[in-house]
């Protein structure tokens, strides 16, 4: 049998290829996303593509790096991309512009470009403006929206804003067991607000990122410790604290498929930048997020903590690659035998 010389390469996988499969994995929930909620994310996504396409380029100007090869990758579509769709899909039109330009520009050319950045643009992106802009980042459409009206929100032609746009399920839940009276049974009760798991549409749409995210994992471009620890994780501590007061707890269904929680699961914890590199890590990674984005929905002052419980794990994930880095082929059976 003949082989070619090394090296040996399993499959293709150059920057450009794997970040046109995350897009395609995101399309499911994308289209679900439009039949059922509207079509906003649309212009939304084209706004995010466009801002972050025009910052990388005056970036790569400003550094000296080639254009065609780096706006080519795909890497500033899929920062774009996972902003659009994080955000509110009502958001005005130089919000979202606004974040893709900050997550380009601070979060990833400041740092060094592509495979430097220690924090996930599009978390970077999202914190910045939730904190900055905590109104305008909590606009979400009621369904049966007309699309015009979609549009006119977006583009500020929309006179009242309040009469057009709701509370997410996260939010509507939290407040509603702020302002005490029903509990967690009979507030999921109301379908009109919950549907039937976590959101009258927004459910069917986790449900999209599930089916993108599985199909990215059987094409091997992610791993699978980072999301099932941050699945895995976000449901055990849901479920344990439903069995204790299912009063005040929601159960384990709907953080899943509630808020941000899938699009984090598959796309964001997943980031191999920003993310941990190692097998354990990963598990270390995912659970962490997962624990933390958890605390930061039930008890912290932000309806969906994923993006606070992904960047404080970048933060952790130098150290915790570090700890978890396997040992040095031999070294340990040299150890045994007393060398």
């Amino acid at each position: 049998m003949n082989l070619a010389p090394a090296p040996f390469f399993l499959q293709d996988a150059s920057v450009g290829k794997v970040m046109r499969q995350v897009c395609l994995a995101l399309l499911p929930g994308i289209a679900a996303y439009v039949w059922l909620i509207g079509p906003a994310i649309l212009l939304q996504l084209l706004i995010a593509s466009l801002a972050a396409l025009l910052a990388e380029a005056v970036m790569l100007r400003a550094r000296g790096k080639p254009l065609g090869l780096f706006l080519a990758d795909g890497s500033a579509i899929v920062t774009a991309w996972l902003i659009a769709l994080s955000f509110p899909p009502l958001a005005p039109w130089w919000l979202v512009a606004t974040g893709a330009v900050f997550a380009i520009v601070i979060a990833k050319h400041l740092y060094g470009g592509l495979g430097q950045n220690p924090f996930n643009p599009a978390m970077v992106a999202f914190a910045a403006c939730i904190v900055a802009f905590p109104a305008l980042m909590s606009q979400w459409p009621h369904l049966g929206l007309a699309p015009g009206e979609q549009f006119a929100i977006i583009l500020g032609l929309a006179p009242r804003l309040d009469a057009l746009t709701g509370a997410t399920p996260l939010d509507a839940l939290k407040t509603g067991l702020t302002l005490g009276g029903d509990g967690v049974d009979q507030l999921l009760a109301k379908r009109e607000i919950y549907g039937q798991i976590a959101g009258r549409g927004w459910e069917w749409v986790a449900a999209g990122y599930l089916l993108g995210g599985l199909w990215l994992w059987r094409r091997r471009i992610i791993a699978w410790q980072a999301p099932l620890a941050f699945i895995g994780t976000l449901a055990a501590i849901a479920g344990i604290l439903w069995l204790h007061d299912p009063v005040h707890f929601a159960n384990p269904l709907f953080h899943l498929f509630s808020g941000s929680a899938m699009l984090g699961a598959f796309f964001i914890v997943t980031d191999p930048v920003s993310g941990c590199a190692t097998p354990r890590g990963r598990l270390i990674f995912g659970a962490g997020a997962g624990l933390l984005a958890y605390i930061i929905r039930v008890f912290g002052g932000y309806p969906d903590g994923i993006a606070f419980a992904v960047l404080l794990m970048n933060l952790c994930a130098p150290l915790i690659d570090r700890l978890c880095q396997p040992s040095v082929f031999g070294l340990r059976d040299r150890k045994k035998d007393g060398a």
